[in-house]
C-alpha cells in the first residue's frame, strides 16, 4: 500500500504562482508514475501532469504545459507541482496520484492504484 500526503494548496492572484507537493510512504518502491489529477466545482476530474519515478519523464495536459511544471525528488519520496500563471480557471481541487507499473493511458485517472485526500487552489481574478 502506499499513502499520499498533498500540501501546499491555498489562494493565488491571477497571474501569480503556488507549488503543490505530494509525499508518498509506504510501498514506494512500487511505484511508477506519480501525478496530478484536479477536480473544479460541477466538472469531472482532468488529467494535469506525470512523471515517471524512475526516469524523470514528464507528461502533461495541452492545457497546462509551459505554465506548470511536475518534477520529483525520489530521495524524499516527494513530487511537486510547480503552478505559474495561474488564471481563475485553475481553481479546483488537486489531487495527488501513483501508478504501479502496468498498461494503460497515463492520463486515465483509472490507471492510477493510489489517491491523496486533495489540496484546495483557488486562484482569484
Amino acid at each position: 500500500q502506499v499513502q499520499l500526503v498533498e500540501s501546499g494548496g491555498g489562494l493565488a492572484q491571477a497571474g501569480g504562482s503556488l507549488r503543490v507537493s505530494c509525499v508518498a510512504s509506504g510501498s514506494t518502491s512500487s511505484i511508477y508514475l506519480m501525478g496530478w489529477f484536479r477536480q473544479a466545482p460541477g466538472k469531472e476530474r482532468e488529467f494535469v501532469a506525470t512523471i515517471k519515478r524512475n526516469s524523470g519523464m514528464t507528461y502533461y495536459a495541452d492545457s497546462m504545459k509551459g505554465r506548470f511544471t511536475i518534477s520529483r525528488d525520489n530521495a524524499k519520496n516527494t513530487v511537486y507541482l510547480q503552478m505559474n500563471n495561474l488564471e481563475p480557471d485553475d481553481t479546483a481541487v488537486y489531487y495527488c496520484a501513483a501508478a504501479r507499473y502496468r498498461l494503460g493511458t497515463i492520463t486515465l485517472d483509472d490507471l492510477y492504484d493510489y489517491w491523496g485526500q486533495g489540496t484546495q487552489v483557488t486562484v482569484s481574478s
